[in-house]
């Protein structure tokens, strides 16, 4: 009967609280998150690929002129589609949007589409050779994409954008003479 009440004894005293002396102050994980940020290391510069890489450039060393060009030329298409990506670098959705054609992604759907990336580089290479067809003129454009995704994972790839442009026809609009993305394909 002794050894039951002391059982009983201990145990119940084992379902009280311990003393204060004993207690552990609770951790609060928000204060830890700024020393852990402050303490992560960088993540390392995403740097392109080298031309002749499958994300890469054309390995080609054609030297591109520096002579002045004309909007309605080959390299006017690819000064817009280098205007374009820095828009989009500087986060200026809007207007590098603006650059697309009738055609172009839709405006609710555009700047969502960049939500995956916390860096967005491009580098354009040397446009191809003007095309003509029905009444308008087209260049292909190579572009590098490279960046960082918001997982923090690097990305490389190549695309290439299409831009056409209206010529010189009667009843032709100026917008329609300047050059527009008509589309971008890996």
């Amino acid at each position: 009967m002794r050894i039951a009440i002391l059982v009983f004894a201990l145990a119940a005293a084992s379902c009280g609280s311990p003393p204060a002396a004993n207690e552990q102050a609770p951790v609060n994980v928000v204060e830890t998150v700024p020393e852990n940020v402050a303490t992560a290391a960088p993540l390392p510069r995403v740097e392109p690929a080298a031309p002749g890489t499958p994300a890469g450039l054309p390995d080609d060393r054609t030297p591109v002129s520096e002579a002045p060009f004309t909007e309605t030329s080959a390299q006017g298409a690819a000064n817009v589609v280098q205007t374009y990506f820095a828009l989009i670098e500087e986060k200026k959705y809007d207007q590098a949007r603006a650059l697309w054609g009738p055609n172009g992604p839709n405006a609710a759907t555009f700047e969502k589409s960049f939500d995956a990336y916390t860096e967005y580089h491009a580098q354009v290479g040397a446009p191809g050779a003007m095309e003509g067809a029905a009444g308008s003129s087209y260049v292909e454009v190579p572009v590098q994409l490279y960046g960082r995704r918001s997982t923090g994972e690097a990305f490389r790839t190549r695309a290439t954008v299409t831009m056409r442009r209206v010529n010189d026809v009667p009843g032709s609009t100026p917008a329609q003479r300047r050059w527009h993305i008509e589309r971008i394909e890996p």
